[in-house]
C-alpha cells in the first residue's frame, strides 16, 4: 500500500460497532510512498504514525473536496450476532441470530454430539457446535442475498462464496 501527502486514509473500527475514522496524510516517511504515513484525523485533529493494515483504506483526494470531508463511507452498520449454547448428556446445541436491519431475524442451529468414548471437554462441543450454527447461518444470508438480487433482476443468481 503507497500514499501520497493529502492522500485519505479510512480505517475501519478494531472493535463491534467502533467508528470508522478518516484522515489526511499530512507526512510520508519514505520516498516510494511506503508505510508508515503521518495521519492527521478528521474527528480530533490528533496526528499519529500510520502502518496501514487490511482495514485500512488510501484514497487520493477528491477533485474539489475540502480538506476532512468525509465522502467515504456512504453508510456504515453494524450487525450482531448472539450464539447460545446448550449443553445435555453430550450433546451440545448452538443457536445463531443475527441481528441487525435485515429483512427477517435469521438464526441457525448447529448440534454437536460427543464420542462415548471421548474424555469430556466441554469446550470442544461448544466450538463445534458454533461453527456449525455459524456456517449454516452464513449460507442463509448468503440465500436471502441470492433471492434480493433474482427479485430486483428477474435473473437466477447465484452468490459465490
Amino acid at each position: 500500500m503507497k500514499a501520497a501527502v493529502g492522500d485519505r486514509i479510512i480505517r475501519a473500527s478494531g472493535v463491534v460497532g467502533g467508528a470508522v475514522r478518516d484522515g489526511m496524510v499530512v507526512e510520508v516517511q519514505h520516498e516510494d510512498g511506503s508505510p508508515p504515513f503521518l495521519v492527521e484525523w478528521a474527528d480530533t485533529g490528533e496526528r499519529t504514525l500510520v502502518y496501514p493494515g487490511p482495514d485500512t483504506l488510501v484514497r487520493a483526494p477528491v477533485e474539489g473536496a475540502v480538506a476532512h470531508e468525509v465522502t467515504v463511507p456512504v453508510h456504515s452498520k453494524s450487525w450482531h450476532v448472539q450464539v447460545s449454547l446448550v449443553e445435555s448428556e453430550g450433546r451440545t446445541t448452538a443457536e445463531a441470530i443475527l441481528v441487525g436491519d435485515v429483512p427477517s431475524e435469521l438464526h441457525a442451529v448447529g448440534r454437536a454430539r460427543k464420542d462415548p468414548g471421548d474424555a469430556e471437554i466441554e469446550a470442544i462441543g461448544d466450538h463445534v457446535a458454533a461453527a456449525r450454527a455459524l456456517r449454516a447461518l452464513a449460507d442463509r444470508l448468503l440465500g436471502l442475498a441470492e433471492s434480493e438480487i433474482e427479485g430486483s433482476t428477474g435473473v437466477p443468481a447465484h452468490v459465490h462464496h
